[in-house]
């Protein structure tokens, strides 16, 4: 009796190879597609000038001075809520590099630098882990301000005892990079003091600076994006600005990342134009994003390298998570962010 199932060709991939193939290329679309955007002039010779006096010495102001900042993923701690976080641990088991620790604000004697609003700076066991954690090839920096606690700048009466409490814990713990999670910004008395102190401690030490804003549906907010002008005017080098997104949840109307993306790219205008970045690549690289979960579903890891995908198509300068974590695959394809 005839064999009555079809024989496949020989070359004939099986059937459940191709199906797997479809599905690939499928996804791979759908990133694509989340991806999609919403000569030069030859110099002419210049002939050398006549030579000239010397002009007269001149002590110019110290500019200040840039430091290496972070890279790929970002790891935030909140270092009250999780003292016994252990930051060399993770490092070797993640393969993460860089991590901010928060948040630092003014305790209750006024202008007086604490953790959480409670703790000294030396009294942190997890910042007191730094020193293990560079032994192993990574970093962390410092966040000031946060959605609890009163901020230095406002608890302060003045610049200098502004920068000396920032630069209390910045030499305690040899920060090369600070963060600074603005959420009042209305106060110009109160973003100037914070700005020339900042614009005072760059002119000491290398400092990576980056402010940390709300991401809104046409990206920053006036006032937020009126901050970083009068920071950026009054000296301060602001070398990363930090967006937290927040990620609708799965049930949301389609193209919630998309959404995302276009928020991302009006931030990316706003940033260019007020920092007077000319250089559209420049101030992509100027951009961090942060998702903010309020459940671990809402990232999932088609979401996750759609993230990992837009960063790297624009080298955004780090990802980072907040809130609820995602599974354990969701937050392994972020950390593996490209350099």
């Amino acid at each position: 009796m005839p064999n009555s199932r079809h024989k496949r060709e020989p070359g004939t991939p099986p059937r459940s190879i191709v199906m797997a193939a479809a599905l690939a290329l499928a996804a791979a679309t759908g990133v694509a597609v989340w991806l999609l955007p919403a000569r030069a002039t030859p110099e002419t010779p210049v002939a050398a000038p006549a030579a000239k006096p010397p002009p007269p010495t001149v002590t110019a102001t110290p500019r200040p001075l840039a430091a290496e900042g972070p890279s790929a993923f970002l790891a935030f701690v909140d270092t009250a809520r999780t003292p016994e976080f252990n930051l060399p641990d993770h490092s070797r088991r993640t393969g993460v590099r860089w991590y901010a620790l928060g948040h630092v604000v003014s305790g209750g004697e006024g202008c007086v630098p604490k953790w959480g609003g409670k703790l000294d700076p030396g009294s942190n066991p997890v910042a007191n882990r730094i020193g293990r954690l560079r032994a192993g090839g990574a970093d962390a920096g410092l966040s000031f301000g946060g959605p609890a606690g009163r901020e230095l700048a406002d608890a302060c009466d003045g610049t200098t005892s502004l920068t000396a409490a920032y630069r209390r814990v910045v030499s305690a713990f040899g920060a090369r990079f600070a963060d600074f999670e603005i959420r009042d910004s209305a106060n110009a008395d109160v973003v100037l003091r914070r700005a020339r102190a900042l614009r005072a401690l760059q002119q000491e030490r290398p400092l990576h600076l980056t402010f940390t804003f709300p991401l809104g549906p046409g990206g920053l907010s006036e006032r937020d994006t009126a901050l970083l002008k009068l920071t950026h005017d009054a000296g301060a080098r602001i070398s990363t600005v930090n967006l937290l997104a927040a990620i609708e949840p799965r049930d949301a109307p389609e193209g919630r990342m998309r959404r995302v993306a276009e928020a991302v790219r009006a931030a990316h205008g706003q940033i260019a134009r007020t920092l007077g970045i000319a250089d559209p690549a420049q101030a992509w690289r100027s951009v961090a994003l942060t998702s903010v979960l309020v459940s671990a579903d809402d990232l999932g890891e088609i979401d996750a390298r759609k993230l990992t995908t837009f960063a790297a198509r624009y080298e955004l300068a780090w990802l980072s998570l907040r809130g609820a974590a995602p599974s354990q695959s969701v937050s392994r394809i972020l950390w593996r962010t490209r350099a």
